[in-house]
């Protein structure tokens, strides 16, 4: 039989061709490049791809729009397939088509080279204080009416690194500013936000009207406005001025504060950006030095060290505002313009109760008429938040309360759905409905080494099979799709082929909008082959609401009329948005990087086998349509692939090809931070607290790292006989760096 990597190496030469070239640009799939194409198609900055049509400094308005990848700009900046004589797309081995390959049409570059110039564009928000003020509390979080008039596309147009002296920088808002506020070179003498660039006063205000993607004005009509200055120097800590060079680092906050908007309190301040000057870009950052030393940086913005960027370009800086429970609710640092307002939008469905259209963060925010009485008429949770909690994974229930953020898939002695519930219980009912019944947890059987089981309850009589499965965390799921299946596949090993004790299998699912065998990554037995797939289910199951994707209802053969109520409720638009909302989540970056402990168990986490299953590093595809996602090093600790983890964690119901012992690979970023996001915090405003819940693998039994791991049985025995045998100090050092993921 071959081997996971033989069979991918049977793909076609043009897709093998295609995918191999990260970040070339291609007339279509196995196009060859000659040296002369190669030199046109890349710049030697930072690897960014350059529009060869473009003039140099100098020449007349060139665009900003970035060159095709696979194909011809549309006017809407977007990539088009390429010309219908190009090869088409390769399957992979076993009849599973790649999500994403050359022919995917790309939204536009977020940091490209034009040129005679660097581009960079990105999103941002409005804030309630500033980013190093944890007396405060009140960065990370929301304010009421976010996703209206409340968002900034900003461009930088950098010509440094071509010879030239300035920054052309514009920023287009939603709403009217009075006055436009745009403050750079962080200074921090009086304040963690004095700045010594104070430019609003000299911005060149345009607008009402619609901007493009390159902030050009295309329309009379609409609220925008745009602001625009070009920055001729650099100003250094310490207040003198210099020339603009490669390598500077420029902080910038761009506060709005709008000018009589028509909902919801006037002045908001921005997103802390660090911006390399020559390179382009905005990176994560920390602080260093000491605000109240004057002598030292003052709390300065650094580059962080790529090691910690855990998700590429999307990771997030440190946190300094003291928000432990917001970790897992922030734009990626590299949202692009055109994805700022889609991703609050987003945020506001995923915060909607879908059966009064309320708003969980407070009655100021209104109702959202459009998605009144969607769910039910059975569910588990009226809104994506009543399970994902501020995106992070759910609390176990106490005994005998109601499982209503997890999902319990049921069977028929056949594995097939069950005649009185179809697949999944829902166990809430809205007017007139009739719910199925409920589940609880009706106590805890405790193990001789310590370890704990649950023992469920069941409201009807018991199905004759069931899984459990606890709401997990959000972030890092946009990236998980970009991942290229063949980069999955290169590590299936099913029959151990290499003796490793190890067998990881691939799991396969139908794309439930065009029928075709996809990977499957999502959920914890990898059932869905993508993010929409994945939350389309979940809408479907979870909450009774159909879309386009899933337009028909959980119904098992004995439920009358059940099988009748079919066709999408929730609107195409809302559902994308709710896509690139959870798509485009930040991860946090990893922390202390240097610390001797954690860099230990760093080591002890490869010497005990940790990284057979849980693959520290991956590239993501150059062809997701999300241009944040393409060709980002992530570090997700995961191979997305299914695992036997043993009789201790098997459950009596498979799903697709998983056996109930079978389980995909979780990924670990933001393991060090979930306790805090799932557990919330407490105490007066501004002087809250986290409350750490700590409740791991797929039915939360694991109230800490280290029973997590002492779970681990079948490919993972060896590597949980191995920790048991380590020193207490390398168990130590190990959980040390799981908690600086």
């Amino acid at each position: 039989m071959p081997s996971s990597l033989e069979r991918v190496l049977r793909l076609s030469a043009a897709s093998i061709f295609t995918v191999g070239l990260v970040g070339c640009s291609t007339d279509g799939p196995g196009a060859a490049m000659d040296e002369q194409d190669a030199a046109n198609t890349t710049d030697a900055v930072d690897g960014l791809p350059v529009d060869d049509q473009q003039g140099t400094e100098g020449s007349a308005a060139p665009s900003s729009r970035p060159p095709a990848a696979g194909g011809a700009a549309g006017s809407d900046g977007s990539t088009q397939p390429p010309s219908s004589d190009a090869s088409p797309p390769g399957e992979l081995a076993g009849d599973v088509v790649p999500l994403y390959d050359a022919s995917t049409v790309l939204e536009p570059e977020v940091h490209f080279d034009r040129g005679d110039a660097i581009v960079t564009r990105f999103g941002d928000r409005g804030r309630d204080r500033h980013a190093r003020e944890d007396q405060f509390q009140s960065y990370d979080h929301y304010l009421p009416h976010y996703w209206e008039h409340r968002t900034a596309r900003i461009m930088f147009v950098d010509r440094v690194a071509k010879g030239g002296s300035n920054i052309d920088v514009s920023f287009v808002t939603e709403w009217k500013l009075g006055p436009a506020e745009f403050r750079a070179w962080y200074h921090g003498m009086g304040t963690v936000a004095h700045y010594s660039g104070n430019y609003a006063p000299l911005f060149v205000e345009e607008g009402p009207g619609t901007y493009d993607e390159d902030h050009e004005r295309i329309g009379d009509g609409g609220t925008q406005y745009k602001y625009s200055y070009t920055i001729e120097s650099a100003i250094e800590l310490d207040g003198s001025h210099a020339p603009l060079q490669v390598g500077q680092f420029m902080e910038i906050e761009v506060s709005q504060f709008l000018d009589a908007p028509p909902v919801g309190r006037d002045n908001y301040y921005g997103t802390v950006f660090l911006y390399e000057v020559g390179v382009g870009g905005v990176v994560p950052w920390q602080a260093v030095g000491d605000f109240d030393d004057k002598a030292s940086e003052r709390e300065n913005s650094r580059k962080l060290d790529e090691r910690a960027w855990t998700a590429g370009r999307t990771t997030l800086p440190y946190q300094y505002s003291d928000e432990p429970d917001n970790h897992f609710m922030q734009m990626a640092t590299n949202l692009s313009g055109r994805n700022a307002q889609p991703f609050v939008r987003g945020r506001r469905v995923h915060h909607t109760d879908m059966v009064d259209g309320s708003h969980d963060e407070g009655a100021e925010n209104g109702t959202f008429d459009a998605l009144q009485g969607l769910a039910g008429p059975r569910y588990i949770n009226r809104s994506c938040d009543g399970c994902h909690t501020r995106n992070g994974r759910a609390p176990v229930a106490p005994e005998g309360e109601l499982l209503d953020r997890w999902v319990f898939k049921v069977g028929a002695a056949d594995g097939g759905p069950t005649a009185r519930y179809g697949a999944v219980l829902q166990p809430q009912a809205t007017d007139g409905g009739s719910a199925e019944p409920g589940v609880w947890i009706e106590r805890w059987v405790e193990q001789a080494d310590g370890l704990r089981a649950p023992v469920y309850a069941f409201g009807d009589e018991a199905p004759a099979r069931h899984s459990a499965r606890l709401a997990p965390q959000l972030v890092g799921m946009g990236l998980l799709e970009a991942i290229p299946e063949e980069a999955v596949l290169a590590h299936a090993d099913p029959e151990d082929a290499n003796g490793d004790g190890i067998s990881g299998r691939a799991q396969r699912s139908i794309d439930p909008v065009t029928g075709e065998m996809r990977l499957g990554r999502f959920g914890w037995k990898a059932g869905a082959g993508s993010l929409r797939h994945q939350i389309a289910n979940a809408l479907n199951t979870d909450m009774g609401v159909m879309t386009s994707v899933r337009p028909s209802p959980d119904c098992g053969a004995m439920q009358d009329g059940c099988a009748e109520d079919t066709g999408a409720e929730l609107d195409d638009a809302h559902l994308d948005d709710l896509v690139r909302y959870v798509a485009l989540l930040g991860v946090r970056a990893r922390r202390d990087i240097d610390d001797p402990q954690t860099l230990q168990g760093e080591a002890v986490f490869a010497e005990l086998g940790c990284s057979g299953c849980h693959l520290e590093e991956l590239t993501t595809s150059p062809f997701h349509p999300y241009a944040e996602l393409r060709g980002q090093v992530i570090h997700p600790y995961t191979d997305l692939l299914l695992h036997d983890m043993g009789e201790g964690l098997a459950d009596d119901l498979g799903e697709g090809e998983a056996s109930g012992a079978e389980w995909r690979t979780t990924p670990l970023w933001g393991l060090g931070l979930s306790a805090c996001v799932t557990g919330g915090v407490e105490g007066p405003f501004q002087s809250q607290v986290c409350t750490p819940d700590e409740s791991y693998l797929h039915d939360g039994r694991a109230r800490t790292l280290d029973e997590a791991i002492l779970w681990h049985g079948g490919e993972g025995q060896a590597s949980r006989e191995a920790y048991v045998a380590a020193t207490e100090e390398d168990r130590a050092a190990l959980l040390a760096f799981l908690r600086s993921l």
